[in-house]
């Protein structure tokens, strides 16, 4: 063989080997990518399987896409007296699978606990207390003039336009009144909330998903159901009118000024905040959205979220069945509520309860899978009262 013959046959085996390299790196690639798919899916999967869902619930950042909100230490609440938690504390707590306890009299830590192996700095996933947390957000932009109850989401979210949320306002969507047909059971596979979260783990967005809604059980405004879509078209709306992301004005006009941090959101594919119940925070932090709610939206002496706002969401103004519990803009009301108080909850156990009158704030993180009964919700809330009794000196 020639020597230019013997030099082109090095040439074409080199071309060769640099493209299967390229095809070995491209399918590996591919194949990362599957895997990171098959991971979220089996992590949704999973998720509240009895073995890892405490785990799962101080590790949700770890599971899913997530983006910081605060990396601060954050501030310190105070240290008050130590208080004697009431008669059946202690099974409650077991029973419940709390994981965190915290108890603010007078805006000072009365009692503090965790369980189940957890930790006072692990960051706790929100679910639906975060609802309450993004309705804080709202009423800061809505005093600012960046957009009022009345607009129509489509206004500022145009992508809604023809869906299910075609001829909604804002104050539709913060009282559940959107009138869009959403099965948020958390038991059934096939239900859409365990849809959406198939459908984020393979790689889809939160945007998509609820542009694609297309059905309606009643008209916008006539009556409440909780669609937990409904606050992820807040979020789009507060993103339309803005331009920016959820977890950048989280943290310039509420996190930051309060003092939350170290916390997390989870995000889709894009980046796009969780905001209907992707928060990741300790549970003192949320203990500090609850001071924040019972101090008329100040931390000291600087307001932060306007007392109008705070006045107008945390009463009830959704219409609501008589014997359910009540609702306001995103903020919820016990059936037999009292004078004072309000609170955010999340499925799984996670609450905020705020007892104005006593001046006193409960905080819980939990992995309840009995969450759902009406008869452990109604204890839930005898407890917290009994809790914010206590304190009495």
């Amino acid at each position: 063989m020639c020597r230019d013959s013997v030099r082109a046959m090095k040439t074409w085996l080199k071309r060769i080997g640099i493209g299967l390299a390229f095809l070995t790196v491209a399918t590996s690639a591919a194949a990362f990518w599957k895997w990171d798919e098959i991971t979220r899916l089996r992590a949704v999967n999973t998720l509240f399987a009895p073995e890892r869902i405490v785990g799962n619930f101080t590790s949700m950042g770890d599971l899913f896409h997530s983006t910081p909100l605060t990396n601060g230490p954050g501030r310190a609440l105070p240290d008050g007296a130590s208080m004697t938690l009431p008669p059946g504390t202690e099974r409650w707590i077991a029973d419940r699978t709390i994981t965190g306890l915290v108890v603010l009299r007078d805006g000072a830590v009365v009692h503090e606990s965790y369980h189940q192996g957890t930790t006072p700095e692990d960051q706790r996933i929100s679910w639906s207390v975060g609802k309450s947390v993004l309705s804080l957000l709202t009423g800061i932009l809505i005093d600012e003039g960046a957009l009022t109850l009345t607009d129509p989401v489509t206004q500022h979210a145009p992508l809604l336009i023809g869906g299910a949320y075609d001829g909604a306002t804002l104050e539709d969507v913060l009282q559940m009144e959107s009138g869009v047909l959403f099965d948020e059971d958390y038991a059934a596979f096939d239900s859409d909330i365990n849809r959406m979260g198939r459908v984020l783990a393979l790689g889809g967005t939160l945007d998509g998903f609820t542009a694609d809604l297309d059905d309606n059980w009643a008209m916008p405004g006539e009556a409440m159901r909780y669609v937990s879509m409904d606050t992820h078209v807040i979020g789009m709306v507060l993103r339309g009118v803005t331009g920016r992301s959820i977890p950048d004005l989280m943290a310039e006009k509420l996190a930051g000024p309060m003092g939350l941090g170290p916390a997390h959101y989870l995000t889709d594919e894009t980046g796009v905040a969780f905001v209907l119940g992707g928060l990741n925070m300790a549970t003192r932090d949320f203990a500090k959205v609850g001071q924040l709610v019972l101090d008329g939206g100040r931390v000291g002496d600087r307001q932060i979220v306007p007392e109008a706002w705070i006045e107008a969401s945390t009463v009830p103004s959704a219409t609501t069945a008589p014997d359910r519990m009540r609702y306001g803009y995103q903020w919820w009301m016990p059936v037999d509520m009292r004078p004072g108080e309000v609170m955010a909850q999340g499925v799984y156990g996670q609450f905020v309860y705020v007892d104005r009158s006593r001046n006193v704030v409960v905080a819980m993180n939990a992995a309840d899978r009995g969450f759902n009964s009406a008869t452990i919700r109604n204890g839930n809330v005898a407890m917290f009262r009994e809790i914010a009794a206590s304190t009495d000196p």
